[in-house]
């Protein structure tokens, strides 16, 4: 329906924590997941926030398939996710590179939990319960990451592992997330 702006990293509404959703069946959310879908395809992201372009809920949504920026990753189906609850389930953490469409031209080296379970609901308000790992993992927690006011540079521990894409990957065509 409509391709939507993204807030860039100093936008103090990025920093913001986001509200519940309690209305399920709004036509508001219904088009906010739709304008959120056409914007992450848009920009050829992984996963987008409701924050990122604007709107303070907590609504995430995330896909990943088959990418020659990510070559070891596994894909992740389509999901809407609203009003999420993370749980991490061991204490093992793994460090992986992640870029952001608010951040956009950087990567950084972020650690991240290796496994968790994430619950919440879907754009029916259906109850979401799903336990992952690897990239997965590490997509739903940048995701809602943005539902607290938080973007990835402010968990990079050594900020040598950071900089813009083309610096730190020469010759890859690596895009923001």
């Amino acid at each position: 329906m409509a391709i939507r702006d993204v807030l860039k990293m100093g936008d103090p509404r990025l920093l913001e924590p986001a509200r519940p959703v309690e209305d399920f069946a709004s036509l508001e959310l219904a088009q906010l997941i739709v304008d959120m879908h056409d914007t992450m395809r848009a920009l050829n992201g992984a996963g987008l926030a409701a924050p990122q372009i604007g709107v303070g809920l907590q609504v995430v949504i995330f896909e990943v398939s088959a990418s020659p920026r990510y070559p070891d990753a596994e894909s992740v189906p389509f999901t809407v996710l609203i009003n999420p609850l993370l749980t991490p389930l061991s204490d093992a953490m793994e460090e992986g590179w992640e870029g952001c469409l608010s951040v956009p031209g950087m990567r950084g080296l972020v650690p991240r939990h290796a496994a968790l379970r994430y619950q919440g609901f879907d754009a029916a308000g259906q109850p979401i319960d799903r336990s992952v790992s690897d990239f997965h993992a590490r997509v739903v927690q940048h995701e809602v990451d943005h539902l607290r006011g938080i973007l990835y540079p402010m968990r990079i521990r050594d900020l040598r592992d950071f900089g813009f894409t083309d610096t730190l990957f020469p010759g890859q065509n690596l895009q923001d997330d």
